[in-house]
């Protein structure tokens, strides 16, 4: 699919900041005075709350085998009522590993702002502030950054339970990565995903988390949260969440039986029903799975995206689209917001939240121009004409 380049994004020509980015600022000059970082952020108000933040970060690695990394980043509220993304930036924080993660919220913004804030603090304790992943023990890594997702889930379960309210019901998802040392680390739960650009092709290295499809993680997704003793409707455990993994939903943890009597009231299924329930484990979790790539030097950028993205274009194309963006002009970050803005005008119905980083292997003034694959695009065309006048004809014979 040929994606052409939208104009740049008008709400940059605010200055308005918004209040969870000038945090990020704060913090990141403090901590790292050798960077370059830029903030931007726009609130407009119509019938609802926009938001649009971004933050642009040229980080040097204390590494000495590796190339600086340029950072761009970009958070978009979409045509929903509310904004429950979030991302956040630590750069050459972990003995040279930058950290970096987004947050995908349901059922309000609290799950995300407390994860913002503590998942991070629990990866730095368990990392031993980086100690760990240098030690190159991937064993050790692992069970580090497991027992950090682990014990951010707890502490959030009780804030949910001490706060109470509408509050409690909600959850978030979140992908985090460590880079550095020309290796990449994921942690991953929920349904946004990492794609690296490697030669020009890409590389999707991390499934989504739902409880529907057929492919292998859903399968075992599936089988999963029957074990546990619950059960799927329309693609929603119990009818009620779409994804599988997740932070907080204590509803599906530690409180599954004041769900169920819950349901019962509202009338979504009965007492007779209910009798027979019997929960063996969590219906949603939030065990990570985590994935280690090498970086070798055909690896040129990586792009970590909350599903607003994902479900509207795809990688193949996400790919194309930045690899274009920065052989015109190299910016990591103008390439992340054009990239967002380009998934807003497909009309997505999701907020956006984009990570890219730029490994800073490749000379983007000598990357040569996109060749478009006519024959191929010709086929596609010719092949959806045909379902369409298929679909026509069959219709007209329903008709008569």
């Amino acid at each position: 699919m040929a994606l052409s380049t939208p104009p740049q994004i008008q709400r940059f020509l605010l200055t308005k900041l918004h209040k969870r980015s000038s945090t990020t600022s704060s913090k990141s000059n403090n901590l790292h005075k050798n960077r370059t970082i830029n903030i931007f952020s726009a609130i407009t108000n119509n019938r609802r709350s926009r938001c649009y933040s971004a933050i642009a970060i040229d980080a040097p690695s204390s590494l000495t085998d590796s190339p600086p990394i340029r950072w761009g980043s970009v958070s978009l509220q979409g045509p929903r009522e509310e904004m429950e993304d979030d991302i956040l930036l630590r750069p050459d924080c972990l003995q040279g590993y930058s950290f970096a993660a987004v947050f995908d919220g349901h059922g309000g913004f609290a799950s995300v702002q407390f994860l913002r804030d503590e998942l991070y603090k629990e990866c730095f304790e368990a990392l031993q502030g980086g100690l760990v992943l240098l030690g190159k023990d991937y064993k050790a890594v692992e069970e580090a950054i497991k027992q950090a997702f682990a014990k951010a889930d707890t502490s959030l379960l009780k804030w949910l339970e001490m706060k109470g309210g509408e509050e409690d019901e909600s959850g978030a998802t979140a992908t985090a990565i460590f880079l550095g040392d020309n290796k990449l680390l994921i942690s991953h739960i929920g349904d946004s995903s990492v794609v690296l650009c490697r030669s020009g092709k890409p590389e999707l290295l991390t499934s989504p988390h739902r409880p529907y499809g057929s492919n292998k993680a859903s399968l075992q997704e599936i089988k999963r949260i029957r074990e546990a003793g619950g059960w799927i409707v329309n693609g929603r455990i119990c009818g009620d969440i779409a994804v599988s993994r997740a932070f907080g939903d204590i509803r599906f943890k530690t409180k599954k039986n004041e769900m169920l009597r819950k349901g019962v009231q509202e009338g979504r299924w009965t007492e007779k029903f209910i009798s027979r329930v019997q929960f063996n484990d969590d219906l949603v979790v939030a065990r990570p799975d985590i994935y280690q790539v090498s970086l070798g030097s055909d690896a040129e950028f990586i792009v970590l995206a909350s599903d607003g993205l994902w479900d509207y274009m795809s990688s193949s194309d996400a790919v194309s689209f930045v690899r274009e963006q920065l052989r015109k002009h190299g910016n990591t970050q103008l390439a992340c917001e054009s990239l967002a803005q380009v998934v807003l005008d497909q009309r997505t119905q999701d907020n956006v939240s984009i990570i890219i980083a730029d490994l800073g292997k490749t000379d983007w003034k000598t990357v040569p121009l996109q060749k478009q694959n006519v024959i191929v695009e010709l086929v596609q065309a010719i092949a959806t004409v045909g379902i369409v006048s298929i679909g026509i004809w069959f219709s007209s014979q329903l008709s008569l």
